[in-house]
């Protein structure tokens, strides 16, 4: 009798489970789902901040003034002009390597040089040449960038087992806000406000651990001051930045451009001392 009941149970067991898997095929469902009402909330921001010409975005600058700050206290501030210009990564990699080319040049000459990130390196180049930028100042920009909410709706959306959860709606710092965590196949969490009329993202916060020290930091950064510069596109010109409750840095845009045809030599690996950026920008309507 009970020899009869093992292989009973065990096609009881397999046609359960046969069941189950056929269930969540014809449902779709999968490990990584999204929470309806996160999904609305950033395929909103998205619209909000251009639709598909944010989505196409291939290059942009950013001119004004950018301060650095120590213990809350300015200690730097320089005119500075950022030239960013994106290209593709594959989905299955989007989570790891950054799919942006940047300039940072500072002085309203570029007199101070500039500092280069590209996918095969980083150097700050000055009239002495160029030299590799610092492992944790290269670390640094890849994480910001990777976490940025901007970054995240332009390059990661159809990253494998990115998800988007509902987390509700509150008013913060007198702002209506709908709140979603942004969570990528890693367990990293990205939590962003977004304002409930104007739909953009107001706020971002994350948090990392240092690989030497296994100190936990909570990162911040804010979006404000939205404006469309004639190319269809919002684009916030204050963007600042938080770590562990102290300010580390902010920048203040006078003008945005966006697609202006940033030409490659604008981003080509740095052979010599510092010489200015080879592209003029269009005057402003």
């Amino acid at each position: 009798m009970t020899k009869r009941l093992f292989p009973a149970i065990a096609l009881a067991i397999g046609a359960i489970a046969f069941t189950a898997a056929a269930l969540c095929q014809s449902a779709h469902v999968s490990p990584f789902t999204s929470d309806p009402r996160a999904k609305k909330v950033i395929d909103d921001a998205v619209e909000a901040l251009g639709g598909r010409k944010f989505l196409s975005m291939r290059d942009r600058v950013e001119s004004g003034r950018a301060y650095s700050f120590y213990r809350d206290k300015i200690s730097g501030l320089s005119v500075a002009t950022i030239y960013t210009q994106y290209f593709d990564v594959p989905p299955e990699k989007t989570g790891q390597e950054v799919g942006i080319r940047e300039r940072e040049v500072l002085g309203k000459n570029e007199e101070y040089g500039y500092v280069l990130f590209r996918e095969n390196g980083a150097w700050e180049v000055t009239y002495q040449g160029p030299r590799d930028l610092e492992e944790d100042k290269v670390d640094s920009f890849q994480r910001t960038t990777l976490n940025d909410i901007l970054y995240i709706l332009r390059m990661r959306l159809n990253e494998p087992g990115l998800t988007f959860d509902w987390k509700g709606s509150d008013v913060i710092e007198n702002t209506p806000v709908n709140i979603v965590d942004i969570v990528d196949s890693q367990d990293r969490v990205v939590t962003v406000n977004f304002h409930q009329y104007t739909k953009l993202p107001l706020k971002e916060t994350w948090t990392w651990r240092d690989p030497k020290t296994h100190d936990r930091n909570d990162e911040v950064a804010r979006y404000t001051v939205y404006r469309d510069d004639g190319d269809g596109i919002q684009w916030p010109h204050t963007i600042s930045r938080e770590r562990n409750g102290e300010k580390r840095n902010q920048i203040f845009s006078d003008n945005v451009w966006i697609d202006v045809g940033l030409p490659d030599a604008v981003f080509e690996t740095p052979k010599g001392p510092a010489m200015k950026t080879p592209f003029k920008l269009p005057k402003k309507k």
